[in-house]
């Protein structure tokens, strides 16, 4: 009898499905981007020795994993993360290069996983605090395993280097300092992934209402 009921307590798999599509769809999109710099000039700034078209889409990442851990627990959003990264990097091989979908899954993991913990433990704070801390956190950590796995010369045992990205380049496309073109990547990369992460905090705070926690037991508790 205990059994039946602790069952039926836990939220259905079923409810999860949409998380894991949504994962599934903004890794690999993510994935593909991530290769394309955007090529455009804002007067000396040279924006494809700074941005690739992924840092735009990427933060969403954080923005579903934050409503499932906000609606189903940290175990259920655990489920969300694993999963889509599983879809995520099977997908990934095939649309990128198999060094694109190692850093990005490892990062991916890594990163959402550190999200998962900060928002639980923040989640009775002011709305934003969760959210907003965790996304940032998770940012800065994806950011960097990602770009150094994927681009850096020093990790070419995972895959051919890119000769686009290890070029030199003026530093953030402004400065007389050269570094490989990646490293200013990373950093525009990050910069609109901090933008991002704030915009989402309006969409955030209008559906909330509709994300309650299903298992308020669950989310008293640290797992």
């Amino acid at each position: 009898m205990l059994n039946q009921h602790s069952q039926s307590a836990q939220p259905s798999l079923g409810l999860l499905i949409p998380f894991l599509l949504a994962m599934a769809a903004i890794v690999v999109a993510s994935n593909v981007l991530v290769q394309f710099p955007v090529q455009y000039s804002l007067g000396p700034l040279v924006l494809e020795d700074l941005l690739t078209w992924g840092a735009f889409t990427y933060p969403i990442a954080f923005l579903i994993t934050d409503l499932s851990n906000r609606t189903f627990g940290p175990a259920r959003a655990r489920l969300v993360v694993i999963t889509g990264f599983i879809i995520a990097v099977g997908i990934s091989v095939y649309a990128a290069t198999p060094r694109i979908a190692i850093a990005s899954g490892s990062a991916f993991l890594v990163a959402q996983l550190l999200d998962i913990s900060i928002f639980h433990r923040l989640r009775h704070a002011h709305w934003w605090r969760a959210p907003l801390i965790s996304s940032v956190l998770g940012s800065c950590l994806d950011t960097l395993l990602f770009f150094s796995l994927a681009f850096a010369a020093s990790f070419a045992i995972l895959g051919a280097n890119d000769e686009f990205a290890i070029e030199a380049a003026p530093f953030l496309g402004l400065f007389a300092t050269e570094v490989p073109r990646w490293m200013s990547w990373a950093i525009g990369d990050l910069a609109v992934k901090l933008i991002v992460a704030l915009a989402l905090l309006a969409p955030y705070r209008i559906i909330i209402p509709f994300f309650q926690p299903l298992r308020p037991t669950e989310s008293a508790k640290v797992v």
